[in-house]
């Protein structure tokens, strides 16, 4: 028997988009002598669908296209991911199910068990756990049709009482179907191709591993679907960042292949971000992004990748320079955008701020300048970012980094505006490492940029390193805060200095209500804000 792998960039709620894709990777499948094609997880509706779970005609919508999807499965079958109504009087109304099609009909349907509630996840919001198993008899063959149940590979095996493949197991399948969606972040691949080998080493039968690629909205999904023989050979891996199809003979795999070069965290980035930008724009219907450019690190970075992802001449640069921005700030800005041959304007800021002073005089108080007349800067700046973007039907891209989200170095309506945060997930250090990235071939963010000291512009000689620790140190705290959660204590005694400590997690936690406004950010990270973050505004832990 023959097995295909489809993997594929399906788009949440588009049923008519989601099964003519299907249908033509059936078809597809079927001219390469393919006896079976393994769709992802809930590749019916997109994932993840959310709060469209909670409406019947979401749920019927999602039954009917897998109905014209199985009509395609003649002299072929295919395994296809959607969610299910659950028919039992008790427990929740859904299932995430698997459906067996074949001759042109849904014959069989498998429910998931092992329903994640962590980080991003939030399944059993939606899901009722399975609780009866079967195998699928198919050409020969039995099948174990799983919907990414690796949960028990996690450490967390005692928490279930139920382990799926244990259940399946005492049907004595042949072969194991597992059907996933696997989020990227810049060390999953390696640990999906752990997981996948444990299963097999645990169950000695061949696998055959079928994951989602694109974006949808912050959720980037990398591909990487995987096929191994039941020796836990690596017979296939699927590419990443892109869709695919690969054929398997179940009964002829090839020898183990020679597993891909492990690209470095950076290229990872590059690759997920550009996809991200791209895949956004393409399903919400736009084609054109506007930004403000200062002339620093990250709006340069964050112009590069979207003229990538979109085209140089969809991307639009904005340099508002006012009356503390450098000539050499300036004259970086026009270099990006003329070397990448992207348009820009200058709209100077100072007359606008300094109106703004004039109307406030009276009520400052003769006050110093202080931060209050910085954020005024920034939000003239939003404000115009804001009127082009709705001119001229524009995504405005917001530029800040995690780092500077982190510890609240932004202004909320300014700097922190935008459609969507592409680099609200990377640290500022790899900001620096992106940069040199994209430099790789040839120049493009000119040099200059990349290595002057990071600095905001909003008052005389101003330096990001006046009001925050060297960013090296910062990211370092951070990163043991943010993505490993280690208490102030534990971070403290990896060496760190406890007053710098405690100031910068006071910072984090006291700047919880910015980032509750910020846009949806690109997660490239195994910890990022927004959905997988889940920290309450008001509250007195670490401040």
């Amino acid at each position: 028997m023959k097995i295909a792998i489809a993997q594929l960039n399906y788009h949440i709620g588009n049923f008519e988009s989601n099964q003519n894709k299907m249908i033509e990777a059936i078809s597809t499948a079927k001219n390469q002598g393919a006896d079976l094609v393994v769709f992802a997880e809930l590749a019916i509706s997109g994932y993840p669908p959310r709060d469209f779970l909670e409406f019947d005609d979401f749920i019927e919508r999602c039954w009917k296209a897998t109905e014209e999807v199985a009509k395609a499965c003649i002299d072929i079958a295919a395994v296809v991911g959607l969610p299910t109504k659950n028919s039992n009087s008790t427990g929740k109304r859904l299932f995430n199910s698997a459906a067996f099609l074949i001759e042109g009909k849904i014959q069989d349907v498998l429910h998931k068990s092992l329903l994640p509630t962590y980080d991003i996840f939030d399944e059993y919001r939606y899901f009722e756990p399975n609780t009866d198993f079967h195998c699928v008899d198919y050409k020969g063959k039995r099948l174990a049709i799983t919907v990414c149940e690796d949960i028990w590979n996690l450490g967390v095996e005692d928490l279930y009482r139920i382990k799926p493949m244990d259940e399946l197991m005492k049907e004595n399948p042949e072969v194991i179907i597992n059907i996933a969606a696997s989020p990227f972040h810049y060390e999953q691949a390696e640990r999906r191709k752990r997981i996948m080998k444990a299963n097999v080493d645990k169950y000695r039968l061949p696998l055959f591993y079928a994951n989602h690629v694109g974006a949808q909205t912050e959720l980037l999904f990398d591909g990487g679907s995987l096929a191994f023989d039941n020796q836990g050979k690596m017979v296939g891996e699927l590419n990443y960042f892109e869709e695919d199809l690969q054929v398997f003979d179940i009964d002829h795999l090839p020898k183990e292949i020679k597993q891909k070069e492990k690209p470095k965290k950076i290229a990872l980035i590059h690759d997920a971000l550009v996809m991200g930008v791209k895949n956004y724009f393409q399903k919400l219907g736009f084609k054109k992004a506007v930004l403000g450019l200062s002339g620093g690190i990250d709006s340069a970075v964050v112009m590069a990748l979207a003229s990538e992802a979109l085209g140089a001449e969809n991307v639009h640069a904005i340099l508002l320079p006012s009356q503390f921005s450098s000539d050499h700030s300036i004259k970086d800005a026009e270099g990006l955008a003329k070397n990448l041959g992207s348009p820009y304007e200058i709209i100077p800021i100072q007359s606008i701020f300094e109106s703004f002073e004039k109307e406030l005089k009276p009520h400052f108080k003769n006050l110093p300048f202080n931060i209050a007349e910085e954020n005024i800067q920034a939000r003239a700046r939003g404000v115009l970012l804001m009127a082009l973007s709705n001119k001229f039907g524009y995504i405005l891209l917001n530029t800040s980094n995690k780092s500077e989200s982190a510890v609240g170095y932004g202004t909320l309506y300014g700097d922190m505006n935008g459609g969507l945060s592409v680099l609200g997930d990377v640290y500022k250090v790899d900001v620096f490492e992106l940069a040199r990235y994209i430099n790789r071939k040839e120049e493009i963010i000119p040099w200059n940029t990349i290595n002057k000291p990071p600095s905001a512009e909003l008052r005389p000689d101003q330096k990001d390193s006046d009001s925050l620790p060297d960013y090296e140190i910062l990211d370092a705290i951070l990163f043991q805060y943010i993505e490993n959660r280690k208490g102030p204590k534990e971070i403290i005694a990896l060496g760190f200095d406890e007053a710098l400590v405690n100031r910068v997690l006071k910072l984090v936690n006291t700047n919880e209500y910015k980032r509750y406004q910020t846009p949806p950010i690109l997660r490239v990270s195994t910890k990022a804000f927004g959905m997988g973050r889940r920290m309450p505004i008001v509250a007195k832990y670490l401040s």
